[in-house]
């Protein structure tokens, strides 16, 4: 748990943010799978999913809302939520449908309430596009990222299989009634 004294702000990002987004991204899949996936993969995947190019493009879409996590001494970026279009072929989606496509928070401030933060953002704004559902895909061995998930109300509706490097995993597809919750 994060101490007192680094307490943690929340904001909406800007065009600017591409590079803060890319670091979080990379340091927090390192931190979560470093011994579940080798090294050359998580190198390679980290530099093609998470390049700051690719979060430029997303930021320059407005289909594509992010929420970043900083610890307000400093301004360090210790996690982040995105929300997008749906891209999760292997379940139906309907209409209005969006997706809590990351959401990443630095392990030294899980437990501070942080992550609830940066997921009622992503809540609030799906609500707001008049989204129906909030679907994710979370690893299915990720025991903790599921428990978070289930209290947040999400239930699974299906599974999709993803590659990093040679080996193929397994996510499970949870979904968030918005239009009942």
């Amino acid at each position: 748990m994060a101490g007192a004294s680094e307490t943690i702000g929340i904001r909406r990002c800007g065009a600017e943010d591409a590079e803060r987004l890319a670091l979080v991204a990379s340091a927090t899949f390192l931190e979560t799978y470093a011994g579940a996936i080798e090294c050359d993969d998580i190198l390679a995947h980290c530099a093609y999913q998470n390049a700051p190019q690719r979060y430029a493009a997303w930021l320059a879409d407005e289909r594509y809302v992010f929420w970043l996590a900083e610890v307000r001494s400093g301004r360090a970026p210790v996690g982040f939520s995105m929300l997008s279009p749906p891209d999760l072929s292997s379940v139906a989606t309907l209409d209005g449908d969006l997706e809590l496509k990351r959401i990443y928070l630095l392990h030294r401030f899980h437990g501070g309430g942080h992550g609830a933060a940066l997921m009622q953002a992503a809540i609030d704004e799906a609500r707001a596009r008049g989204a129906g559902r909030l679907l994710l895909g979370v690893y299915a061995e990720n025991a903790r990222a599921l428990a978070f998930y289930a209290r947040n109300g999400f239930v699974p509706i299906g599974e999709r299989r993803f590659r990093v490097g040679d080996t193929e995993y397994y996510d499970h597809v949870l979904a968030l009634d918005l239009i009942d919750s």
